[in-house]
């Protein structure tokens, strides 16, 4: 796909990878440039405290794993942050 650069260095990303990428105004994107190309990436921001809970967790769960202790440990990721985003409710 061919888009242009324009004045104040602004494109316009096809609506087709909008679609495809479930993206919304406001959602927020990093630029990145590697070996002359360049890459935009959505991502998602969370809140400080939030992502500092989530390295507890994270710590907590590699500690028991090394003690071999399996309780309390989520099965996976989606599980995980359902957790700690009930923790921010309250």
């Amino acid at each position: 796909m061919l888009i242009e650069l324009r004045k104040k260095s602004q494109i316009t990303v096809p609506k087709s990878i909008i679609k495809k990428l479930n993206l919304k105004e406001g959602d927020k994107l990093e630029i990145v440039e590697k070996d002359g190309g360049i890459f935009l990436v959505p991502v998602a921001v969370y809140p400080k405290e939030y992502i500092n809970d989530l390295k507890q967790e994270i710590s907590y769960i590699k500690e028991k794993i090394e003690k071999g202790e399996k309780e309390n440990i989520y099965d996976d990721v989606d599980e995980l942050i359902k957790s700690l985003d009930s923790n921010l409710d309250e």
